[in-house]
């Protein structure tokens, strides 16, 4: 019989394979004091197992083949920027001195304390930064303790054709192990917005996360078949099941082989509406990929990464270098840049602001409302995109707005920058459209009075959801009700769109509900006309809307909105996209 296990698909297609399990738990770590003679050679000692973590990334980082995606090497950089950090690479000697202490034992308080700020930031997203401090402190303490396997990104294994099944994987795993040709990755841990799960999209390789106890019910060399989509991995499947899943491999290669072909062509339905798909960004070499798939521009440019693991935030003029740097990228295709979007637990220095945490941050200080209220992070912002503005089609969005007098605040902030860079001789483009997201139920119901003071709108879906449900969608226990196609959040999209038709206003989508191919005809019903996600979806989301129908989907569209029930809705939806 069967073995069906069940996580999180993060990376699509079909990984039939023989299963390798990595064993390889989190070092165990114990404080012992140093005497005081030896604090200098324990100094010593842990700064020479950070440098020794560095070289073990850069031989990683030049192992990536030259023609890979730029953004598959910034996670590698990511790791590196983080080992030079004060936050690693100083405090922890902090530590030894003032405590006495052992090197591992510093790193792992160091270590701690990071991961606390991260899991009580609001942001989905950003929160699953956390595993990137896993990922670097492991390394640092593999070295420390001289554990065997603490080089074993760099060891040759018999990866060719497995399917890795682990308790989470780093970046660098991912990389070294998809050049050894690995056919996929089960973890027990992990989330579909960690480094981890992009890097599997962007490679394309089939992987699976969130598989609670996978190694206890797996064996190692077992056959596997793992299914991306649908985020179900099968174990002692009889023949008919593999010759099932080896007949969907196969017309899943066909079906991406006819994808590539899509790169030239507009996205426009068959009754002749055009479409505009753009990419969601969060580093300025992501360009790369949204160029790769042809996408019509950037409809999200997310600023935070700029803000985040420093000191002090950056100055208008290195702000103003780098959205140049995704506006030259993109090579004439329009740029919408997302102001800051920080919030009262992760500030612009690190987490290392001397106000106190917000007992509920997603609810509290972020956002336009931190900006506001931090007009010296804000108005620098402001004054970079208006001056870049003037070398190319920019736009500016606005995030987490919720009532109409933050709107106002940031229009009048906006005329006062205008007025200051037109005195000091400085160019911008002065119709630069100026947008906000409706991410928050209160804008979402308020749309068709927010519409006239906007350029144009794009709706969130990852906190509109979340705060329209009231749950966190990164929550182990309570994930499970984070729903797109609850009605309440149909009928919140639903009536976002149509008042900015009546508004004459575009309305776009930039959460992943956008790049989700789940939703695609359902949203061309509903009336969007613009979508902006992560590039590796773009050509699927493409394919089906060149062959939909946009008029015949609205009647259906309007129909399936109507219901309460989810399990109606998605019967209604699942026949939609059959059709």
């Amino acid at each position: 019989m069967s073995l069906a296990l069940s996580g999180i698909g993060v990376s699509r297609g079909i990984a039939i394979g023989k299963a390798y399990l990595l064993q390889r738990g989190l070092p165990e770590v114990s404080e012992y004091a140093i005497p005081k003679a030896q604090i200098k050679d324990e100094v010593t000692r842990f700064i020479q197992a950070v440098d020794a973590a560095r070289q073990q990334l850069k031989a990683i980082r030049n192992q990536i083949p030259v023609d890979t995606s730029q953004d598959i090497a910034s996670f590698i950089d990511t790791h590196l920027l983080m080992l030079k950090d004060s936050a690693l690479s100083e405090v922890p000697i902090n530590l030894i001195r003032s405590r006495k202490c052992n090197a591992e034992w510093a790193l792992k308080l160091q270590r701690d304390a990071l991961v606390n700020v991260f899991e009580q930031m609001d942001d989905p997203y950003l929160r699953t930064r956390k595993d990137d401090v896993d990922h670097v402190t492991n390394r640092i303490q593999r070295i420390l303790l001289k554990q065997e396997g603490h080089t074993q990104d760099s060891d040759v294994m018999p990866l060719k054709g497995r399917i890795i099944v682990a308790d989470d994987l780093t970046p660098a795993d991912a990389v070294l192990m998809q050049q050894q040709g690995i056919a996929g990755f089960v973890t027990e841990h992990g989330g579909p917005l960690s480094h981890t799960a992009i890097i599997a999209r962007n490679l394309r390789i089939p992987a699976i996360v969130g598989v609670r106890h996978a190694r206890r019910y797996l064996n190692d060399d077992e056959e596997l078949i793992i299914d991306g989509r649908q985020g179900v991995v099968l174990a002692q499947a009889d023949e008919a099941i593999l010759h099932h899943y080896r007949r969907v491999q196969s017309e899943e290669r066909r079906y991406q082989t006819q994808l590539a072909k899509l790169k030239g062509e507009p996205a426009i339905t068959r009754d002749g509406r055009v479409i505009s798909l753009q990419a969601n960004i969060e580093l300025p070499e992501d360009v790369h990929a949204a160029r790769r798939v042809a996408a019509a521009g950037i409809g999200l440019y997310r600023t935070e990464s700029l803000f985040m693991n420093r000191d002090t935030p950056p100055d208008e003029e290195e702000q103003l270098a780098v959205y140049l740097q995704v506006l030259h990228g993109m090579r004439g295709a329009p740029v919408t840049i997302r102001t800051l979007d920080l919030g009262a637990d992760k500030q612009a220095n690190g987490g290392r602001d001397e106000r106190p945490v917000s007992s509920n941050p997603a609810l509290g200080l972020r956002a336009i409302r931190l900006c506001l209220k931090d007009l010296s992070l804000f108005r620098p912002q402001l004054r970079a995109i208006l001056r870049a503005s003037a070398h190319g089609p920019l736009r500016m969005m606005v995030p987490m707005l919720s009532n109409l007098q933050e709107i106002q605040q940031v229009l009048q902030l906006i005329e006062e920058s205008k007025q200051e860079l037109t005195r000091q001789g400085l160019k911008f483009d002065p119709a630069l459209p100026i947008g906000g997201m409706i991410e928050v139920p209160a804008a979402a119901i308020s749309a068709q009075f927010f519409a006239p003071l906007l350029d144009f709108m794009s709706i969130g879906t990852n906190d509109l959801i979340q705060y329209t449900l009231a749950i966190d969608r990164v929550e182990d226990d309570v994930n499970y009700l984070f729903d797109p196609l609850h009605p309440a959040v149909l009928h919140l999209i639903r009536h976002v769109i149509q008042a900015g038709h009546h508004a004459g206003v575009p309305v776009a989508m930039c959460g992943e509900m956008a790049g989700d191919t789940r939703y695609t005809r359902l949203l061309l019903g509903l009336g969007l006309s613009e979508f902006s996600m992560q590039p590796a979806t773009l050509l699927e989301v493409k394919s089906i809307i060149n062959a939909s129908h946009a008029g015949e989907l609205a009647a259906q569209a309007l129909d399936i909105s109507r219901y309460g029930h989810a399990e109606d809705i998605n019967r209604l939806v699942a026949a939609l996209n059959r059709e």
